[in-house]
């Protein structure tokens, strides 16, 4: 239904319950390399990352190899202070939302090569920097769901 990507996730808890997330919303997660966890069935195991019964987890070497798979989708770049608010978009059935690392978020150079329309903020308080990656997964993913009246 969505796409969500991870450009270069650093926590493996977040990624776990964006996994969880997926699953229960029926997003497909991208996972853009390098990670700051590994992926093997031993260190999946011990992060509580167990995904492959729970969602659909693509990993590529480069976000041009996962925005080449995701063809014509209507990519979002998620990014703390973008202009426009992602409850003032009309989300549709295949859109995709790119968010950043917990630490660095997204590079300059992805956010500058989204159209300023394609970049998006969360509203938060003056002076906070930021939300937990999880958390502001929910808040996108759920919004665009809400908007397709929770279409399964």
């Amino acid at each position: 239904m969505f796409h969500v990507i991870l450009h270069q996730p650093q926590i493996p808890p977040n990624t776990g319950n964006i996994i969880r997330l997926c699953a229960n919303t029926g997003c497909q997660l991208h996972l853009i390399e390098p990670l700051g966890f590994d992926l093997d069935r031993r260190s999946v195991r011990r992060a509580g990352l167990d995904y492959a019964e729970l969602a659909i987890v693509r990993r590529y070497p480069t976000l041009s190899a996962c925005l080449d798979t995701l063809g014509q989708a209507r990519v979002f770049a998620v990014e703390t202070g973008s202009g426009r608010l992602y409850s003032e978009v009309n989300f549709a059935a295949g859109d995709a939302w790119l968010f950043g690392s917990e630490t660095r978020g997204l590079p300059p150079a992805v956010v500058a090569g989204q159209a300023p329309a394609q970049r998006l903020s969360i509203p938060m308080r003056t002076g906070n920097r930021s939300l937990n990656l999880s958390n502001a997964v929910a808040v996108v993913v759920y919004e665009a769901w809400r908007q397709l009246r929770f279409e399964r």
